[in-house]
């Protein structure tokens, strides 16, 4: 008799989870940082259980434990999009929430996840996640959420990762400047005193086509008329 031969199934392999998030978005010293961490779907929850959450909820020393750890247990991209790009992208027509939709689709290709949750920068979710669809190179389940990086622990991770790496960036800025230049953000008292007294020095570090560099300028251009009236 004929022995029938098991068909074995075959092992479906884990769904590659993606999560992107952005840090420093708002200041006008020092670089735009994103970040995407991609883990199997089925070991996101441990995440959660070793601590990983929203960056803005940890110290400095925890995010930098927890960095430490996710890089050890994930596939992970960091994309640093500094002040010249920024103001280029401006000057351009490239607002910064549609340079985070090319910067994420750049992620998403690079890694080729079977699904990505990204923590949407703009209000109108719909219209954001479409400039990252379209530049897709192959088709994903793409989710974009309002705060995601408190709801997805992929994208926690994301998120303590670009932090990190973002206050690395500030360190090595300050690690060239005599002075204290702060956090980088405008309502920092610290970048405040730093912005009015050196807003024309170390133009590398600062985003010229924000307000908050721009009124310094326009103050010192307002002064030379008036002194030569």
């Amino acid at each position: 008799m004929k022995k029938q031969k098991q068909k074995l199934k075959k092992q479906e392999k884990p769904e590659k989870l993606l999560g992107v998030e952005d840090s420093g978005r708002g200041p006008v010293i020092g670089p735009l940082v994103m970040a995407g961490v991609m883990i199997p779907a089925h070991i996101e929850e441990k995440f959660k259980e070793a601590g990983v959450k929203d960056s803005k909820l940890l110290t400095p020393s925890s995010r930098r434990r927890l960095a430490d750890m996710i890089k050890k247990n994930s596939e992970f991209a960091i994309i640093r999009i500094w002040p010249y790009e920024i103001d280029f992208g401006n000057h351009a027509g490239i607002n910064l929430n549609k340079l985070e939709a090319i910067k994420s689709a750049q992620i998403i290709n690079d890694m080729q996840p079977d699904r990505v949750i990204i923590d949407c920068p703009s209000p109108n979710i719909p219209k954001w996640q479409a400039e990252v669809e379209k530049r897709l190179q192959k088709k994903t389940k793409v989710i974009c959420e309002h705060k995601a990086d408190v709801n997805h622990p992929v994208v926690s991770a994301a998120s303590i990762i670009a932090k990190v790496a973002r206050d690395e960036e500030i360190e090595k800025i300050q690690g060239r400047i005599p002075v204290e230049i702060g956090s980088g953000y405008p309502a920092d008292p610290i970048t405040k005193k730093f912005l009015e007294k050196n807003w024309d020095k170390y133009e590398d570090i600062f985003r010229k086509s924000w307000q908050t560099w721009k009124r310094h300028k326009n103050k010192k251009v307002q002064k030379k008329v008036f002194d030569f009236e």
